[in-house]
């Protein structure tokens, strides 16, 4: 491929928009479907060819047809068909019985496959069809996606879940492409790493491959968010980078091919510089985080235990309070199932089509009113009756501190890497007692701490994917469409129950659960009282007046 504006790469992104088919558009040959929402749905398998090996086991290099249609396409993803298809001319053999100009012979050590997937701006559709079909043959996968941008190279790693592709695929592609275009890739910062491992997410065609165990990496010129422009013509592509990685991605399938089982499967990490550090240590400093938080709330629960103070109430109130949110969880997911909500696959949403930014009024208020029923019944058990006392107030806190450990060891039996998101909430709230007699500014700065990891969270998907003030709903439609966990959607409302309690606390507004003498009736057993009440009532005043006009 050679670095300039007429290579056969450009040449064929200019003659697919000749032809009348915009460069990144689906072609005749992909079959979607989108609904209401944007969402989209494969109905066909991905565009395949292979070259045979001399070992079953496969080299994958994948790009997707298709755009969101905001846009030409000539970089997402002409650039990357174009690419796909001179690798796979270069590797072209006389199995068909001739040899195409500029091609050689090659037999590789192991198959090759070329794929063009559908749905590649929706989650990885097709990819995700391709590693279920392949992924017990495929040993590595490189994706090409929008390589042909001003903006030098970049290696995207981050899965669906925490896994990536191995430290030594991240190094061997990124050699390659620093043979070639002179400096290394561009990687996500540490932290930014971090997060992915915490919250694993991504945009890209990689994640798709990575959850079902396919070690792959994608190699692009675009950002977290692919740029989708009017502008992303035919014109505007950048020739050199094209080439770049072109000859990159061909030099790293001669290398693979020569060692892919160095560098299959999949692994946790993070880079720091040129320095790689392991994901088992990253989980040992965290989980080492959370023992000085368990041992103090241990030493908290034994002190109430000595001084006698009664945590039996504390722990009811939490019950309520987490009925509370587990009834707005099911109400949520409800909604999600008769379809308030946009549905589709599990996947990642677009952010650029209407379903990412479109906030569903009418299905909100349509919660936020169920929600407020539910509030109304809880609400009996949980209003204060009395100011509490200090003792009640040091139960309330050991309570929410115990249902706060347990929600961390979850954490840690789900994914690890997620304490990053709640290890603020244990630290900075393991003070609240401490400074609950102090002034208000004081309790609600702490309490406010808490709830650092989830902001950051909110920030990194409102900043490097460009979703600004929808980010809150696009992590919801995520939680709606399945792409979070029912597990991790549990634990995330046991979480929002312990912070319930802290704030009612904080704001002085906390009261023990009522004792039996104290709580009577409820709102639904008392307004079932008054309807049986009344009806008995009616009955009696009905048999008095019969027995008038019978006497």
């Amino acid at each position: 491929m050679a670095a300039r504006r007429d290579s056969p790469a450009n040449r064929r992104i200019q003659r697919r928009q000749a032809d009348g088919a915009p460069p990144g558009r689906p072609n005749s040959a992909t079959r979607l479907r989108q609904d209401a929402g944007g969402r989209a749905h494969a109905r066909s398998r991905p565009d395949l060819s292979a070259i045979p090996g001399r070992s079953p086991q496969a080299l994958a290099v994948l790009a997707h047809l298709d755009d969101v249609g905001t846009g030409p396409g000539a970089n997402d993803n002409a650039s990357g068909i174009a690419a796909l298809i001179e690798l796979a001319r270069s590797y072209a053999t006389t199995v068909s019985g001739h040899v195409p100009a500029g091609a050689s012979i090659v037999s590789p050590a192991h198959t090759l496959l070329f794929v063009a997937t559908d749905g590649g701006e929706f989650g990885g559709l097709g990819a995700r069809r391709f590693a279920a079909d392949f992924r017990n043959r495929v040993v590595t996968a490189i994706v090409l996606d929008s390589i042909a941008g001003r903006a030098p190279s970049r290696l995207v790693i981050a899965g669906n879940t925490a896994r990536e592709a191995s430290a030594g695929l991240v190094a061997t592609t990124a050699a390659r492409i620093q043979e070639q275009a002179g400096a290394l890739p561009r990687r996500p910062s540490g932290f930014a790493q971090l997060l992915d491992l915490a919250f694993p997410f991504t945009l890209y065609e990689q994640g798709p491959l990575l959850a079902h165990g396919v070690g792959g990496l994608t190699v692009t010129t675009a950002g977290d968010r692919r740029s989708a422009s009017f502008a992303d013509t035919p014109a505007r592509v950048n020739g050199g980078r094209l080439a770049q990685v072109g000859r990159s991605t061909q030099q790293l399938l001669r290398a693979l091919d020569q060692g892919a089982e160095l560098v299959q499967g999949t692994s946790s990490y993070v880079y720091l510089g040129a320095r790689v550090i392991r994901g088992w240590a990253i989980q040992l400093v965290l989980i080492a985080a959370l023992l000085p938080f368990v041992i103090a709330t241990i030493d908290l629960f034994a002190r109430c235990r000595r001084r006698r103070v009664p945590i039996a109430p504390a722990l009811r109130s939490y019950r309520s309070r987490l009925a509370f949110w587990v009834w707005v969880g099911v109400v949520f997911q409800l909604f999600a199932l008769v379809g308030v909500w946009p549905r589709g696959a599990p996947l990642p949403v677009a952010p650029q089509i209407v379903a990412a930014r479109h906030w569903p009024l009418l299905g909100l208020l349509g919660l936020a009113a169920l929600a407020a029923i539910g509030w109304v019944v809880t609400r009996a058990r949980l209003a204060p009756r009395r100011r509490a006392a200090i003792d009640d107030e040091l139960a309330g806190h050991t309570a929410a501190l115990l249902a706060l450990g347990v929600v961390g060891l979850l954490v840690v039996a789900t994914n690890p890497y997620a304490l990053i998101l709640v290890l603020p909430s244990l630290h900075a709230w393991l003070w609240l007692p401490h400074v609950q007699s102090r002034a208000p500014w004081l309790r609600v700065s702490v309490l406010a701490l808490g709830f650092l990891g989830p902001f950051l969270l909110l920030i990194s998907f409102a900043a490097r994917y460009g979703l600004g003030l929808d980010a809150p709903w696009y992590l919801a439609e995520l939680a709606a469409l399945r792409y979070v966990s029912i597990p991790t959607f549990v634990i995330g409302l046991a979480w929002l129950a312990v912070a319930a309690q802290f704030a009612a606390l904080t704001a002085q507004r906390y009261g023990p659960y009522p004792s039996a003498a104290e709580r009577g009736l409820g709102p639904i057993r008392s307004a079932l009282r008054h309807a049986i009440l009344a009806r008995r009532a009616q009955r009696k005043a009905s048999e008095q007046r019969q027995r008038a006009i019978g006497g």
